[in-house]
């Protein structure tokens, strides 16, 4: 963990709770080495994150999308609503 806390502007103890939820969210491995715990990525479940994410995010970006047009023309509607003529 020494190794990669001195990366990181955060406590060790930060970084030690950080590595907890990943390991417990199957993301890491951990491996004791003497006094030494030792992290590997698992490389298969980031990827199903990934892809998790991906459909999240695409979707979350599509009904913003539709959401901001929709505003969009609200906004120019009441902007350029229709104009009465003066008789």
């Amino acid at each position: 963990m020494g190794d990669i806390a001195r990366r990181f502007d955060v406590t060790r103890p930060a970084i030690s709770q950080h590595l907890r939820v990943l390991r417990e969210a199957g993301l890491v491995t951990e491996r004791r080495d003497g006094t030494k715990r030792l992290y590997r990525a698992r490389p298969e479940t980031i990827a199903q994150l990934w892809a998790s994410l991906e459909v999240f995010w695409s979707e979350s970006l599509r009904t913003l999308k539709v959401a901001a047009e929709h505003e969009e023309q609200q906004r120019r509607s009441r902007r350029h609503g229709p104009r009465h003529e003066s008789h």
